[in-house]
């Protein structure tokens, strides 16, 4: 089955962005490539247990297991070791990254506690959107009383386009809660 996003992006958002937008062929429009999902563990990397949870966590919230990120290089002013756990990434795409989307705007974002909107600030040059949420509980796929600790996520949408103004205006279409000018 399709998801609504999915059907709603191909029938409606796409030919309208070519229309405002004045594009000659409709794929050259804004369109979602992946969405990737991080969550840090610092020092609790090392402990097997909290792995094993956090793992849990977000293989729930996405959909699909996460990999296990390692460090680089040892760092002895951030107590890291070479080859030691960092954090854990998941990379969505196709049907699982319009589903998660669609959680993301319409129930997880709206739970966030005095939540006034998503800063329009924080493309980079290439078009793509990072933003971070600071509790993990605010997805309802997490059981709240398994939590031993609250962990924060940093989710990238990557777009392809050709500049911020038609990402924005995706993000937009797709019911992203951005702040306003006169918002602060």
């Amino acid at each position: 089955m399709t998801p609504r996003l999915k059907e709603l992006y191909f029938k409606e958002i796409q030919p309208s962005l070519k229309e405002k937008f004045g594009f000659k062929n409709t794929y050259m429009g804004p369109m979602l490539q992946k969405v990737v999902i991080n969550m840090g563990l610092g020092i609790d990397g090392n402990d097997s247990k909290i792995v094993k949870s956090c793992v849990e966590d977000l293989a729930n919230l996405a959909g699909q297991k996460p990999v296990i990120t390692k460090f680089k290089k040892s760092i002895a002013n951030f107590k890291t070791r070479k080859n030691t756990n960092a954090g854990l990434k998941v990379t969505l795409r196709k049907n699982k990254m319009y589903e998660f989307i669609d959680r993301l705007t319409n129930v997880a974002l709206p739970r966030i506690k005095d939540f006034r909107g998503l800063s329009p600030n924080s493309f980079d040059k290439y078009g793509n959107y990072t933003f971070g949420v600071k509790e993990h509980i605010i997805f309802p796929e997490v059981n709240f009383d398994k939590v031993d600790k609250i962990r924060g996520l940093d989710i990238t949408i990557v777009i392809k386009s050709l500049s911020n103004e038609h990402s924005l205006e995706l993000l937009n279409k797709f019911n992203f809660p951005f702040k306003k000018k006169g918002d602060n």
